[in-house]
């Protein structure tokens, strides 16, 4: 059953009416009636529920987040650990949050429920910059000073840091072009949030950073501080020697910090491997199978969303779409309004030019049998023109067609409800705007309320209806999405690729690697779109904001790999690959993962919103490594060669340095293919 309130102008009043009805339904109990209910504030407070449902897991999240830092900055050498440094990045993101998101609020920024999203998002951002900044760290001489090796891992790692900001800073700020308010409030939120963790990486992270390298340099232990004797240099060269030191063990040939474990599969088993000819061939056949998926998927895909999503999986609101299913023969009952105060409804000619509205509207048919039903028109002006007729009025005048609106509307209960359909005044001789309602049929899918919102708007805008008249049903709001969802992703897509190519190229000094980003970009937005499209998600604005954010992550995978294979200085092009794999394969996992972890507490949510959520930021952060670490240097093997050297100028950590140990002087010559993973330098 449904029911109008008739409201006053104390809108307190009328919502704590409706939060008293919701309260009384809720407790009734019948065992042979299933009631659910619903109201005019259940889809906007039962919307907002969404980003109360998620603050317990935000405990989960930085608790695998600061897991995740600690296990994979952990070292056994008790000087060398860099636990305090990874509890130091987690809370950097952290107040990078608390500052944007306080900023915002206080200037009054509208807080949408898919901002709830940005936190788990920027957590992953933040700990990738970081993992960046102590990679770099570690690859400097130990024997220098804190100031020297807080230089060069500035020269390092800024630019990389740089160039991943400003990607995801133009994909987020980006997404502002779109019409979608929720939209615009996430990429506002989580843009800015990117901001404030670029500044705090940069100033709070990297102070700490120095601290810390106080400690090391004093070969003081992590956790007690205590001074440990300095290893002895002829020890070093021993296998296992950092077993014979609490702390403070170094690579004597490079002078720098001990790679991990994980650089060293990479270079010894993991690189050779990649580049053998038979492996190619195998990744070459599964990239094609992978993207005739992801073109299957996107030629596939749906558009819109089911309202019902929109809440969280336990609320009323669900409940009752689910039994709204069994009248499903029967879709919105749309509002045909008048809004011009000089339409002469007592005129023969306009009444016939609305009812010829009408039956247009009536008479409307769709695809899959969708259809307006004229039979179910209601219309308050052909039921008081039958009742002027029986009670013998002259309504063809102005003022007795208006004097006796009221008589109308009391002549019986029936005739009473049509009051709220007309918005007259008898002192002022004047109707300002009337309403019908015609009914629409066999509405059942995203698509099918595509077409009927077009189809509507186009009758009500035709030759054939009054120029003053609107159409309108609540469920209009999310209508208009799908009717715009697909030439709006794919312009975000298409100006967020430009954007990204412009970066590359004014980051990156080499046009084809800048090309080989581009196209990596591409081929990752493709298997996202087609896969999230088999895994059941639709096109709506949830997965829009992601695939506009999948071109930043994307960017930040592959601009690095395809920079160090360009910029290598080996001869051919398997070494080369292999060593970008090798330098920058450790940080890629670490972003990864971090990222992933910063998200997949989301998979628990009692919400399909933040559950889609995280399915495709899985599936971006997947693709993207993927092709960072697999398809993208395996095409560089075999059309990368044609790519024009960088400048010795821009390689001089080709040339040979010198390493002053702390007892002794090592000449070294050292390059690219170091064991530990390197931050591209631009």
């Amino acid at each position: 059953m449904g029911h109008f309130l008739q409201e006053n102008n104390n809108a307190t009043l009328n919502d704590q009416w409706l939060h008293k009805f919701i309260s009384t339904v809720s407790e009734i109990q019948v065992k042979e009636v299933d009631v659910s209910y619903f109201t005019s504030l259940s889809r906007e407070e039962e919307f907002e529920r969404n980003s109360d449902s998620i603050i317990g897991l935000f405990a989960g999240t930085y608790s695998l987040a600061i897991n995740f830092s600690i296990w994979s900055c952990m070292r056994l050498d008790g000087v060398r650990n860099k636990v305090w440094v990874a509890l130091a990045g987690v809370l950097s993101t952290g107040l990078a949050v608390l500052s944007s998101f306080g900023l915002l609020l206080y200037c009054g920024m509208p807080f949408a429920t898919t901002v709830g999203m940005a936190p788990f998002l920027i957590l992953g951002i933040g700990v990738d910059d970081m993992f960046i900044m102590i990679n770099a760290w570690q690859q400097t001489q130990v024997d220098q000073s804190v100031a020297d090796r807080m230089a060069a891992t500035y020269k390092e790692a800024a630019v990389s840091i740089t160039i991943t900001t400003l990607t995801d800073l133009l994909a987020f700020y980006i997404g502002l072009l779109t019409p979608f308010r929720s939209v615009q409030s996430f990429c506002m939120y989580t843009g800015t949030a990117v901001i404030f963790c670029y500044l705090y990486n940069l100033a709070f992270f990297g102070a700490f950073l120095a601290l810390n390298g106080r400690r090391e340099g004093a070969n003081r232990t992590w956790f007690s501080c205590q001074k440990v004797p300095f290893p002895d240099p002829a020890d070093l060269e021993v296998p296992c020697a950092d077993l014979c030191y609490v702390g403070g063990v170094y690579d004597p040939v490079t002078g720098t910090e001990k790679p991990m474990p994980v650089t060293i599969f990479l270079k010894n088993y993991y690189g050779p491997f990649l580049t053998n000819t038979w492996t190619k061939l195998i990744v070459i056949l599964l990239y094609v199978g992978y993207l005739a998926t992801g073109i299957y998927g996107c030629i596939n895909m749906k558009e819109g969303i089911e309202l019902k999503n929109l809440a969280r999986d336990d609320s009323y609101v669900g409940k009752y779409y689910d039994n709204e299913d069994y009248f499903s023969d029967y879709g919105p009952r749309v509002m045909v309004v008048v809004t011009d105060p000089e339409f002469m409804y007592w005129v023969q000619s306009s009444r016939d030019q609305l009812d010829a509205c009408l039956q247009r509207f009536g008479n409307l048919n769709f695809e899959n049998e969708p259809r307006a039903d004229p039979e179910l028109t209601v219309s308050w002006l052909q039921s008081y023109l039958v009742y002027g007729e029986f009670a013998g009025l002259n309504l063809a005048d102005k003022s007795n067609f208006i004097n006796h609106l009221p008589q109308f509307f009391n002549a019986s209960p029936s005739a009473y409800f049509f009051r709220q359909d007309v918005n007259f005044s008898v002192a002022e001789n004047i109707i300002y705007a009337s309403r019908m309602f015609i009914q629409t049929i066999n509405i059942r899918t995203p698509v099918d309320e595509k077409n009927l919102l077009i189809k509507i708007r186009e009758t009500a805008q035709s030759d054939v209806c009054p120029g003053s008249l609107v159409v309108y049903h609540p469920a209009f709001i999310y209508f208009d999405q799908y009717a715009v969802i697909v030439t709006n992703t794919i312009q975000n897509i298409v100006v967020a690729a430009l954007a990204m190519l412009v970066v590359s190229l004014c980051l990156i000094p080499n046009p084809i690697c800048s090309l080989w980003v581009t196209f990596a970009v591409a081929s990752i937005i493709v298997g996202v779109a087609g896969f999230m499209s088999l895994w059941g998600i639709t096109l709506d604005s949830v997965s829009m904001i992601n695939l506009v954010i999948c071109i930043g992550f994307s960017v930040d995978f592959t601009a690095h790999i395809s920079y160090a294979f360009v910029s290598s200085p080996k001869p051919t092009a398997n070494e080369k690959a292999t060593e970008a794999v090798v330098n920058l394969g450790y940080p890629i996992i670490q972003g990864a993962m971090s990222t992933i972890l910063g998200v997949v507490v989301l998979a628990a949510a009692k919400s399909y919103l933040f559950r889609t959520f995280f399915k495709i930021m899985f599936l971006v952060i997947l693709f993207a490594a993927v092709h960072g670490l697999v398809f993208l240097p395996v095409f560089l093997t075999l059309f990368g060669m044609c790519c024009t050297k960088i400048s010795n100028h821009s390689n001089t950590n080709t040339n040979a340095v010198q390493f002053h140990s702390k007892t002794s002087q090592v000449q070294l010559q050292s390059n690219n293919s170091g064991d530990g993973p390197r931050p591209i330098k631009a």
